[in-house]
């Protein structure tokens, strides 16, 4: 049986009335200048053809010619046949229903530049909230009341800032125009969800964006203006999850920064067990609040032998 078989089909989140102001913010933000075009896809496709990439361009043009010939309605079965890769199929509709029903599969779109593609990768990288590690100098930082975290305050701020350019790398990325509109509407529509990390001078200097599916959320991006400042947004963020029951965190991909957090890498198939039980039930409805600033979260485990709430009944371990 397969996971199409095994999970309901998904009723259209309902999407909430937004100003005129707002509309007018997202017109101006999500927009790229003709060079900005020019420059992302330039790069996107020198990425794309660097040696430890080149070798995907294969299965992708085989799930781009299958689509060309015989495109299937609806979405496409993420138990992938290995000779795709990551590859599960393209994207034709950006819909919030469609974009719920893509997580709960485990699948999520990305594609710096033409035809985007749905991705299901063989192993994703996820964080048990009882395995995550805040480091001292962190926690440091976070006992200094230099910032103030809020969450779905400026969502629109984030994804742009998420999209700009990173100190000492090439401007890559898989946020376009598009992408941010479907967020936006992901984001009206209760499921989608901000970070910000705002400075002493009220500037918004670090945050993240991500996608809640039941009790699980899946981290899209994150930003930083100041040195660790989405890791700040990013350990409250985490506290909250875990506080509200959420049973884990998608990273998708591993990088150094979220392996030393405690995320690690689980096969497909576990993962898709995971959204059997958690995806379809549970997690929190409705624009999110900050419970708990910094200051609360740097004591995150220290002293607390207690479970964490939707750590699945693991025993929380001190990290200090």
């Amino acid at each position: 049986m397969s996971l199409n078989q095994i999970l309901p089909k998904p009723t259209p989140p309902a999407l909430t009335a937004t100003t005129a102001e707002t509309q007018d913010r997202r017109a101006a933000l999500f927009r790229e200048t003709p060079f900005e075009t020019f420059q992302r896809v330039a790069l996107g496709t020198v990425w794309s053809l660097m040696p430890r990439r080149i070798f995907t361009l294969l299965p992708l043009a085989r799930v781009w010619l299958a689509d060309l010939t015989a495109r299937a309605p609806g979405l496409p079965d993420p138990e992938v046949r290995p000779r795709n890769g990551e590859f599960a199929g393209m994207v034709h509709d950006l819909a919030p229903a469609t974009l719920i029903a893509a997580y709960k599969r485990g699948l999520f779109p990305k594609g710096h530049f033409g035809p985007l593609k749905w991705m299901s990768p063989e192993e994703r990288c996820v964080l048990f909230f009882d395995e995550y590690h805040i480091p001292k100098r962190l926690r440091r930082l976070m006992r200094q009341g230099k910032y103030t975290v809020t969450f779905d305050r400026d969502f629109e701020g984030v994804m742009k800032a998420c999209a700009g350019k990173r100190e000492g790398r090439w401007h890559v990325t898989w946020i376009t125009p598009r992408i941010m509109r479907a967020y936006a509407d992901l984001y009206d529509a209760g499921q989608a969800h901000s970070f910000e990390v705002w400075n002493e001078a009220g500037e918004l200097v670090g945050g993240g964006y991500g996608v809640a599916v039941g009790r699980i959320f899946f981290t899209e991006s994150q930003f930083s203006h100041e040195p660790n400042t989405s890791k700040l947004g990013f350990a409250v963020l985490n506290w909250h999850l875990a506080h509200w029951g959420y049973a884990l965190n998608d990273g998708k991909r591993p990088t150094p920064t979220i392996l030393d957090m405690g995320f690690r890498l689980i096969p497909r198939l576990q993962f898709m067990l995971h959204l059997v039980i958690d995806a379809t039930r549970g997690g929190k409805p409705g624009r999110w609040q900050v419970e708990s600033g910094p200051e609360i979260v740097a004591d995150w485990h220290i002293g607390n032998p207690e479970p964490i709430p939707g750590a699945a009944g693991r025993q929380a371990r001190k990290v200090a």
